[in-house]
């Protein structure tokens, strides 16, 4: 895990700052899950998680303060950042990905119900995953090649909420 993350990290200097950790429940099984995140932005991350059934990658931005959901709510109710954030997404699944993330379980008082990204301001997080499998080229250098790629589908997404949500980091 840490050589595929240095191998991302020296084919673009956003995906130095990365941290590997989750060896498993006990020690003897360390070797059967490992998980890393690339901060790209406070509370903004690229994620890579290898088990037994292959590799997976992702974007999250989670565990947000109520300033940075405020500014993802205003971003997504305006008329320029929030239509293009709901095309990222539109995009995202049709390449595979999965979108996920909290939701209120209501629609958010102050905007109406029938607001064209009603869904989308639900949200407090966004998460897009997508498994890369298992095949045979896991353990050859592709693998960086398929987690490079897949990070790139994912850099509108990462630009989109690092632009309107976090704050970048110092």
């Amino acid at each position: 895990m840490i050589d595929l993350l240095n191998v991302a990290a020296d084919a673009d200097s956003a995906y130095e700052d990365f941290s590997v950790w989750g060896y498993g429940d006990v020690l003897v099984r360390a070797w059967q899950r490992q998980s890393a995140i690339v901060r790209l932005a406070r509370n903004v991350e690229l994620g890579v998680r290898f088990d037994l059934d292959g590799l997976e990658v992702g974007l999250a931005w989670w565990y947000a303060p109520s300033a940075q959901i405020e500014r993802y709510r205003a971003a997504v109710a305006d008329a320029g950042s929030g239509p293009r954030l709901a095309a990222i997404l539109r995009k995202l699944e049709r390449e595979g990905f999965e979108i996920s993330g909290d939701l209120l379980k209501r629609p958010l008082r102050g905007y109406p119900v029938d607001h064209p990204r009603a869904e989308l301001l639900r949200h407090k997080s966004v998460i897009a995953t997508r498994p890369l499998g298992c095949e045979e080229w896991i353990h050859t250098s592709a693998a960086a090649d398929q987690v490079l790629a897949a990070f790139y589908q994912l850099r509108p997404l990462a630009r989109w909420l690092v632009k309107n949500v976090s704050q970048a980091r110092p």
